[in-house]
């Protein structure tokens, strides 16, 4: 397989200039809120509400389904808001919180604006939505951890006066409740920290008793209970296999009863269904792109249906439909547009466009994200994303080094504005699944425990390496650029390997394990010795190992320019993992460049703090990538 004339693999070959460089795009127009975004129909297909920008803000707007009339039913100036749904035909929830913190509230607000109502009024408290109880519109079932801040209780919630009732007190141990098609909490999930037990009850009057108690290792992930609502359910499961499958579980018996999917390759992802048929209708698995295995035709028939009338080369998801299920809001999308909604229209088979989420975007000046794959030194495929920029011949250039956020995760195919935005500004981009990205098994996933720094962060060097003997990157002029855990990643690799990169961009990263520890989030603390076995146990010789792989302790090291971002609000990485590092550094004699939003968390979400970061990480780069250049030269 050719990339632009460059072959992914690890031989050379010659690179060739496809078109002319696009003109510069401003990060402003990469990164500014969507015209409008995240549609939902209501329960009778009536209504249409939508997120749209009210003062820089994404706030819920609704209209009638054949009516150009808009009203904006929230209001908020703080913070823009992210997941909401319809609730029945006349109100809707979103969960909003505080400047980052994590800690959501859940709001309801009827469609024509009035009666909007906070519905979890209690500080420091988080809540989750359980099941939205699709037949029962005036109420929903949501997790609070308002009694012990490490766990989560179940209530049954009034979204009309927040009226609650716990259903279940938490013995202090459960992680997760499972209800059956007609709301009933039948399963619940329980960990000591290592070990996972899945409790079964027949009925909400009888007794939760154990089904099964696996390692977390391997997993048993209920998705939903077979439609007699009896004690077979649909599942995702690793058990005895590398490679995750759907399969149909049976609780009574404790023991797998059908494999409906499996892969050769990958995990398969979740299996979804018809709420109204009663039949399932797809599993989704990644492969280089999002695939599906259909299991209902009519639902595969619908899918054919946005591919012939909208083109092949999107990834489409239904985002909504209505009860009846014959009108349904579709998103498509790729490497190279934000994406548009349409709706179709299931009796006459019509496709019609509703709204493009960043009309003023250019296709066409736009880079293409390539699949590429890689042999680390101890022969894994890493299996990753190359973005070449558009117009430059793809030898020696300017490359940014990508490594995702997680660490269990994975980078996926589509757009990607941080992508976009370095490619447009003449760098390569390399994003790579290194070991421990999640659905290429059990076995490459766990290839990752207590290897951060280590293994982990060799993966992320091979690539850099593979790039330069390729002939792509020029190697005085890389720099590695990560978020999160990818911020640590970017961390460890300048101190790890300081002669490999010219320039550093930490993006809300770890650099004290130790300190990351111990303040996590409390509703973590289930998860702790989990952690332990995952990165390292602090009380026993595991802390030489986090001591040698903690960046903070290496800064003598550092010969790259180093960026950091940080919000203060962060609850997953705190400030402190951020203030540390850049102590550090002063007290080595290294000047850092640190940006700190106060009204932030985990990533910058309001559009001018966006705008800010970008804008400076570019500036950034630009200067000490130039800076080694003239070095070059001179």
């Amino acid at each position: 397989m050719l990339l632009l004339g460059v072959a992914c693999s690890n031989s050379k070959k010659e690179a060739v200039v496809l078109s002319e460089p696009p003109p510069q795009i401003s990060v402003e127009d990469l990164f500014k809120n969507s015209e409008k975004s995240s549609f939902r129909i209501s329960p009778d297909g009536t209504y249409i509400a939508y997120r749209a920008p009210y003062k820089n803000r994404m706030n819920i707007h609704v209209q009638k389904i054949d009516s150009d009339s808009v009203v904006r039913v929230t209001h908020s100036e703080d913070r823009g808001i992210n997941g909401y749904f319809w609730a029945s035909n006349d109100r809707l929830v979103y969960l909003k919180d505080k400047g980052g913190n994590e800690n959501f509230h859940l709001f309801a607000v009827d469609k024509n604006g009035e009666n909007e109502k906070d519905l979890t009024p209690f500080e420091g408290v988080r809540a989750q939505i359980i099941d939205d109880l699709e037949n029962k519109p005036t109420e929903m079932i949501i997790g609070l951890n308002k009694r012990i801040p490490q766990i989560f209780d179940p209530y049954l919630i009034d979204i009309e006066t927040g009226k609650m009732k716990m259903l279940y007190e938490n013995p202090g141990n459960i992680t997760g409740w499972v209800t059956d098609h007609d709301g009933s909490i039948r399963m619940a999930m329980v960990t000591n920290g290592v070990d996972q037990t899945i409790l079964y009850r027949p009925t909400e009057n009888d007794a939760f008793k154990e089904v099964i108690t696996t390692n977390f290792r391997e997993t048993l992930n209920p998705q939903f209970f077979d439609f007699d609502n009896g004690h077979v359910i649909y599942a995702v499961s690793s058990l005895g296999r590398d490679k995750a499958a759907v399969v149909k579980y049976d609780l009574m018996e404790n023991k797998e009863v059908e494999v409906i999917f499996v892969h050769d390759e990958v995990d398969a992802g979740g299996i979804s269904y018809s709420n109204k048929r009663k039949v399932p209708t797809a599993i989704t698995y990644t492969t280089t792109k999002m695939q599906r295995k259909f299991l209902d035709p009519e639902y595969e028939e619908l899918y054919n249906t946005f591919t012939d009338k909208i083109g092949k080369n999107n990834e489409y998801y239904i985002a909504s439909s209505n009860k009846e299920e014959d009108v349904f809001l579709i998103y498509a999308g790729n490497d190279k547009t934000r994406g548009t909604y349409y709706t179709y229209d299931h009796k006459t088979k019509e496709v019609k466009h509703l709204a493009d989420l960043s009309p003023w975007l250019n296709e066409e000046h736009l880079a293409d994200m390539k699949p590429i794959k890689y042999t680390s030194r101890d022969g894994l495929t890493i299996h990753g994303y190359l973005t070449l920029p558009k117009g430059k011949e793809a030898k020696n250039l300017p490359v940014v080094i990508n490594p995702h956020g997680g660490p269990w995760a994975r980078d996926n195919w589509g757009f990607n504005p941080e992508v976009q935005l370095l490619a447009n500004r003449g760098y390569a981009v390399l994003q790579m699944n290194f070991r421990g990205s999640t659905g290429y098994g059990k076995e490459f996933w766990e290839s990752s425990f207590k290897k951060w720094g280590q293994e982990m962060q060799n993966d992320i060097t091979d690539g850099t390496k593979w790039l330069i003997d390729q002939g792509i990157a020029d190697p005085e002029r890389i720099a590695i650029y990560g978020g999160s855990y990818g911020g640590y990643a970017t961390l460890a690799g300048i101190t790890n390997t300081p002669e490999l990169y010219a320039a550093a961009v930490d993006y809300v990263g770890v650099s004290n394990i130790f300190t990351w520890m111990n303040a996590i989030p409390p509703y973590w603390e289930p998860y702790r010795e989990m952690i332990y076995e995952m990165v390292g146990d602090p009380n026993t010789i595991d802390s030489v190992m986090m001591k040698a792989n903690s960046p903070v302790y290496h800064v003598d090291k550092i010969k790259a320019a180093l960026f950091i971002a940080q919000g203060a609000n962060d609850p997953r990485v705190v400030q402190a993992e951020s203030d540390q590092m850049v102590e550090a550094l002063k007290k080595n004699g290294v000047t850092v460049q640190y940006m700190l939003k106060e009204d932030e968390g985990h990533g910058f979400y309001n559009e001018e703090n966006r705008f800010d970061f970008y804008n400076a990480m570019t500036e950034f780069l630009d200067e000490n990538m130039k800076e080694k250049q003239k070095e070059i030269k001179t």
